[in-house]
């Protein structure tokens, strides 16, 4: 079951791939007192790709363009899944039926509050909004 639905920001940074560098780059989100709510990285050959959902990601954006970053910034759904077996199955099966490509996704569980914190982008955003906030 569907909580809440959202679109929200989300950044993204391409850069060389280094030891150090998610450490480097949490330590200047943090030191700006700027909450990270969602994160996802990988590396591939020599390149590092990390996506950042923030309290303020317009602050987050300019703290790390300021610190030499490059960063991209783009919409995502942000969806509040009841924690249970079978919701995720639900929803991406509710999604896939309107014919709306997930292209990737990423999540958290809070325990105490029987939620799962879900962060996605589809081939239309407007649409999976639209769709998740409909009552099934």
């Amino acid at each position: 079951m569907v909580k809440n639905v959202f679109i929200w920001k989300e950044i993204t940074l391409t850069t060389k791939n280094k030891i150090g560098l998610l450490a480097n780059i949490v330590k200047i989100i943090a030191d700006h007192g700027i909450n990270i709510e969602g994160i996802v990285g990988y590396s591939m050959d020599d390149e590092a790709s990390i996506m950042i959902v923030a309290e303020d990601i317009t602050a987050a954006k300019e703290t790390l363009t300021q610190n030499g970053f490059e960063v991209k910034e783009n919409d995502v759904v942000v969806v509040d899944l009841q924690n249970k077996p079978g919701a995720l199955k639900s929803l991406t099966a509710r999604i896939a039926g309107e014919n709306i490509d997930i292209k990737y996704i990423y999540g958290t569980v809070t325990l105490e509050e029987d939620v799962s914190r879900l962060v996605l982008v589809t081939s239309s955003n407007e649409r999976t909004i639209a769709l998740l906030k409909e009552k099934k």
